[in-house]
């Protein structure tokens, strides 16, 4: 029955690794629901989310014999996934710029008023933010990476990190008070 086996493309048919890194599917089942978790709080969407990862997976799996170091397979992933939540909301928003303008019926409003409510204020709130701030908030209070880890993921300076950090908390706390005052009057 060895015929039956599938194996990571890292993985020679004797079985040993070459490599020191875990292969795609040791990185799969220890990170996949980490990466899901990180793109539904960008796309907001959970099987765009599911999708986006599933996308990463297989794009890491062809290519996994050009990483130069294996062990960075999950600095790779965890960028590929939000370059691709990227490219979700880049064509959510062409798609939203050029939809027809259709008048809201009442049971569209029902609709938003459930979505809303089920949605809890601090997610509202964090769906407000720009792009890269939630990136960085995501990275480093969500997956709780240091600041070294999502300054290499995202590509941008450790300085970078901090101030956008600071930036986006202080952005979410505005946002959080403007909802309060809302719901008070």
């Amino acid at each position: 029955m060895e015929a039956d086996v599938i194996r990571s493309p890292g993985t020679p048919p004797d079985g040993s690794a070459h490599g020191r890194g875990p292969d795609v599917t040791e990185l799969f089942r220890a990170h996949h629901l980490e990466l899901v978790r990180l793109a539904l709080l960008m796309v907001g969407d959970l099987g765009t989310a599911e999708d986006v990862v599933q996308d990463t997976f297989e794009q890491l799996h062809r290519r996994w014999h050009t990483l130069r170091q294996r062990s960075s397979g999950l600095e790779y992933a965890r960028s590929a996934v939000l370059n691709r939540c990227r490219s979700v909301l880049r064509r959510r928003g062409t798609a939203r710029k050029y939809a027809p303008r259709v008048a809201q019926t009442e049971r569209q409003h029902v609709d938003t008023a459930t979505q809303f409510a089920q949605r809890s204020e601090l997610i509202t709130a964090f769906g407000e933010l720009p792009r890269r701030q939630r990136e960085v908030l995501v990275l480093r209070y969500y997956l709780d990476l240091s600041v070294a880890d999502a300054a290499g993921t995202l590509g941008i300076s450790e300085g970078a990190v901090r101030s956008t950090a600071s930036r986006g908390l202080a952005a979410l706390a505005a946002i959080m008070h403007a909802h309060d005052e809302e719901g008070s009057r």
